[in-house]
């Protein structure tokens, strides 16, 4: 699993990225991961199961949402 986030001129930018077995196995869903993440950045976004990506307005946002994934990894287990 990756998450990465970016700034790209000044709007924040975030990738889910899930390998197939952890979709499988543990359940996890890269679009449903990426909508509640991009709420730290004023934003919305989805996707696939293993691929997904989001888009917001606040750049500061962009730790938050970083610093939020394992929570939120922790919460679905």
């Amino acid at each position: 699993m990756i998450v990465l986030g970016a700034v790209a001129g000044d709007k924040p930018l975030l990738t889910v990225i899930i390998s197939q077995s952890l979709v499988e196995t543990r359940g996890l869903h890269a679009g449903n991961m990426v909508r509640e993440l991009a709420k730290h950045i004023q934003g919305g976004g989805g996707g696939q199961p293993f691929f997904a990506t989001a888009g917001g307005k606040d750049a500061s946002g962009l730790e938050a949402a970083l610093l939020a994934v394992r929570p939120l990894l922790e919460s679905q287990q």
